[in-house]
């Protein structure tokens, strides 16, 4: 009477051996490609996401730096108006400093003008700037 029948080993011929480690390497390499796949779309998605979070929110800097840039402009037009209004040949003359300034800030010292013109008014001695325009 036979009581137990064990298999110890089952030995594949060699050419099937292959194909089967060739078919379980193929399944193992389609299961990482769409790990991957999964990966690089959710880093895209992240990408996008952060990149339009980034354009928003410099939108709104931008928006906010428009808004105090324009509030300052508003507030030096004020209180040039008021220098203006209450010495406005101390107010010629400082327009003019900074009209000196912005000129020979361009890196250059030549200009080709006519002396005589009001914007070399105040290179000019006082009793020849008081009598020139």
């Amino acid at each position: 009477k036979i009581s137990d029948v064990r298999i110890m080993q089952i030995e594949l011929p060699q050419e099937v051996r292959k194909s089967v480690y060739a078919r379980m390497e193929k399944e193992r390499f389609a299961v990482a490609q769409s790990i991957r796949s999964r990966g690089e779309e959710q880093a895209k998605k992240i990408t996008s996401d952060a990149d339009r979070q980034r354009d928003v929110i410099l939108a709104e800097a931008n928006r906010q730096a428009a808004e105090i840039r324009g509030a300052g402009d508003a507030a030096a037009a004020a209180t040039y108006a008021k220098a203006y209004g209450q010495d406005p040949k101390f107010f010629e003359f400082y327009r003019s400093l900074d009209a000196y300034k912005q000129a020979f800030d361009q890196g250059g010292s030549t200009f080709v003008m006519n002396p005589a013109s009001p914007f070399f008014r105040y290179f000019r001695a006082p009793s020849d700037a008081s009598s020139k325009p």
